[in-house]
């Protein structure tokens, strides 16, 4: 994988963490990046690229440092035009960054979210006793992945029924252009003018439903919290990122429970304990956001390797969140782990801002199937979804036997 080059002992890589094959299964060349140096140098693309826990953590936490302000993707916004509005929750930095956040850490906080759960453990029941109506053979993606957020989080922000079908190809491209201009991304653009428009129609304020989380994002303008400009842009990070990750979250939590069947009888002992520990371990384990930019602000000096300023920085999650420098046997999905400090969600003032919604999500379901399944196993080959920036799944063959 990698040469050194002799002036910096940078290690250079000309492997494309971008590619089918790498995309298919990153592990190996993820264990080699972290053992080639806390920097290496990917020549294919002209960045720098950090995968061990103890860099990218910091870098993370660092955003005078590590900017997103210049995107969170390839294209360095210092430099081009990005094809869309940049997101104000993910692309901008102190002070632009404040205001949106603070709103919506406000909505989208435990106590606020805590009077959903008892609705979304009904829907969750309903959904869980409609698929097992159905038989004890289906996709776990399709069925319960994609279907319980797809049914719960547009009512939750406010959004009509129809159309929602276009959120999971309008977040697939999104994610996909954080990458270079492949095939992956090629594959999305015919519709993409179409989904966005959608996507955008929607967040405007008499598209919403009068108690949602979008509306109270308008309510926050009239109190001059935010914007007038900024409130459809804050609803548009909700429908933008809200539903793709939960949905790959609960593939690969429902995937490893599948797998690692001693986990699935632990879990069935005490749902409601270990409901959301679950969840973020799958997040660790999986780490359905498998990479994300940064931009160095000024010359970067990091173990033994400068990064130039305005240069951008790959930071490899999914490889941090296995880094075994940081966790104990990190391959293995185990219930027993404390996962907390995970960067599955990112950290610091940038991290998932959704994140207590998506656990609130993975609990309503975890406790309904709990109830209701006795074992749940892999019925055939899972297969991937390739995506430049997501670990994500297109199907997962389970068979179930009820309780």
């Amino acid at each position: 994988m990698t040469t050194f080059v002799s002036s910096t002992d940078v290690p250079v890589s000309n492997a494309d963490p971008f590619g089918p094959d790498i995309l298919e299964n990153p592990l190996p060349f993820q264990s080699e990046l972290r053992d080639a140096g806390p920097v290496v140098y990917l020549d294919r693309y002209d960045v720098f690229a950090m995968g061990r826990y103890e860099q990218v953590h910091a870098a993370l936490t660092d955003w005078q440092g590590f900017q997103s302000a210049a995107g969170v993707g390839l294209t360095n916004y210092l430099y081009e035009k990005p094809w869309r509005p940049p997101s104000l929750l993910l692309e901008t930095d102190p002070p632009h960054h404040d205001a949106p956040r603070a709103v919506l850490s406000k909505i989208l906080g435990p106590r606020a979210l805590s009077r959903l759960l008892v609705s979304w453990l009904a829907d969750a029941e309903d959904l869980v006793d409609s698929v097992l109506e159905a038989g004890t053979e289906f996709d776990a993606v399709t069925e319960l992945a994609e279907a319980f957020p797809l049914r719960v989080f547009p009512d939750a922000v406010g959004i009509p029924d129809e159309g929602r079908d276009k959120l999971l190809p309008y977040g697939d491209h999104l994610f996909n252009t954080f990458g270079p201009a492949n095939s992956l991304v090629e594959k999305g653009a015919p519709r993409i003018a179409e989904i966005a428009g959608w996507v955008d129609a929607q967040c405007a304020r008499n598209m919403l439903s009068d108690d949602g989380f979008g509306a109270q994002i308008w309510a926050a303008a009239d109190r001059g919290d935010i914007t007038y400009e900024q409130a459809p842009l804050v609803v548009r990070s909700l429908l933008s990122a809200g539903v793709d990750t939960t949905v790959n979250g609960l593939a690969a939590l429902l995937h490893g429970l599948a797998r690692y069947p001693e986990q699935w009888a632990r879990l069935r002992a005490a749902p409601e304990t270990l409901a959301r520990t679950a969840f973020d371990e799958a997040v660790r384990w999986e780490s359905p956001v498998q990479t994300f930019f940064r931009t160095a602000t000024r010359d970067m000096r990091i173990g033994g390797a400068t990064i130039p300023q305005g240069r951008k920085i790959l930071m490899f999650l999914g490889a941090a969140n296995r880094d075994p420098r940081r966790w104990e046997n990190p391959d293995d999905f185990d219930l027993a782990r404390n996962p907390s400090g995970h960067v599955g969600y990112g950290m610091g003032i940038h991290q998932c801002v959704g994140q207590h919604v998506a656990r609130l999500e993975s609990e309503a379901l975890l406790r309904a199937l709990a109830a209701r399944v006795e074992s749940i196993e892999l019925a055939g080959t899972a297969k991937r979804r390739l995506n430049n920036t997501l670990r994500s799944w297109e199907s997962i063959p389970v068979e179930i036997r009820p309780r």
